[in-house]
């Protein structure tokens, strides 16, 4: 009888789930973005948020939760209630932040479930055109004999841009000297004025600098070239095997969201993500547009948690 009774209660539960499912949305859906309304994250969730309202006939309305590196806007979406009404636009800060070893609000795994890879963009390492290099062989070469002299600007201390630097380091086996800012945009502005050597930032805003010569571009950190600058090889390609370090954001959700309100929303980010008109867009701003089903995405986080936590140990990196 304890069966019977146990096997009518799971009957219901996934009953009440599938009812739930088809019912679902019946009023406005919130996208959490945890960054400060006009960038490139926001642009992205905006994107987004106007392809899923046409898809699921209700609103998306974007809510940007900036602060704490995405700590406060994370741990909304981790807090929120599982009913499938409140997305949140990850990326690997988020990430970093768990690898960081630092006391979080909220447990990434277990806080937050997987729904889909939704955008990649490739780093790019790129020096001063004063300095005697042309190409990255020359590069490592003039560093190695040169221990320490090289400097590198990031967007500070724990960020994408300063593991990724740590990460090229190790596997070249050299010494640089970090020069970390308070942002991207004030480290660019250095490295054009020639105050720093080097820095490894995302692709978009590099494009033109390189384009009309005032940066030098060596390499890049994905796997395969991007469109926006088709003759620059990726480090894999010029000799430094396995090296990948790629900015990304996906759409996650609150752990216990039904599991069928989580396989709608996949269905309809991979449809809305593989329309030309959002991959042309995507493409202008130097990455891809990309899905996932929730398991890739899972192990994809999985993965990155694993290389950046070893980044960090190895170098010793202290993150506030």
């Amino acid at each position: 009888m304890k069966r019977a009774a146990l096997f009518a209660l799971l009957l219901a539960a996934g009953a009440w789930s599938a009812v739930f499912a088809q019912a679902y949305p019946d009023k406005p859906v919130r996208l959490i973005v945890p960054f400060s309304a006009g960038g490139p994250a926001d642009v992205l969730g905006r994107l987004i948020g106007e392809k899923l309202t046409r898809s699921l006939g209700q609103t998306v309305v974007v809510i940007n939760k900036d602060g704490a590196g995405t700590i406060l806007g994370v741990d909304m979406a981790a807090k929120s209630t599982p009913d499938g009404y409140t997305l949140l636009l990850g990326n690997v800060a988020m990430v970093i932040n768990s690898s960081a070893g630092k006391r979080l609000p909220y447990n990434l795994q277990r806080d937050l479930v997987p729904v889909s890879l939704a955008f990649t963009q490739p780093l790019i390492l790129v020096i001063h055109p004063s300095l005697p290099i042309a190409n990255l062989k020359e590069f490592i070469a003039y560093a190695k004999a040169n221990p320490g002299k090289l400097k590198y600007g990031s967007s500070g201390i724990g960020t994408s841009i300063h593991l990724t630097s740590e990460l090229f380091r190790n596997a070249v086996g050299i010494d640089l000297t970090h020069i970390p800012y308070k942002g991207a945009a004030p480290a660019l502005t250095d490295l054009l004025g020639g105050q720093i050597d080097l820095m490894f930032p995302g692709i978009t805003p590099i494009v033109a600098h390189v384009k009309s010569g005032r940066l030098r571009a060596l390499g890049l950190t994905s796997l395969k070239r991007s469109s926006a600058l088709p003759d620059v090889p990726t480090m894999n390609e010029l000799g430094v095997k396995n090296f990948e370090s790629t900015g990304w954001y996906g759409v996650l959700v609150p752990a216990g969201t039904p599991k069928a309100i989580v396989t709608r929303l996949n269905r309809e980010l991979v449809t809305a993500l593989n329309l030309p008109d959002l991959k042309e867009r995507l493409a202008s701003q130097g990455g891809d547009a990309v899905s996932s089903t929730p398991e890739q995405f899972a192990a994809f986080i999985d993965s990155e948690l694993k290389k950046w936590t070893g980044v960090i140990r190895t170098a010793n990196i202290q993150v506030d």
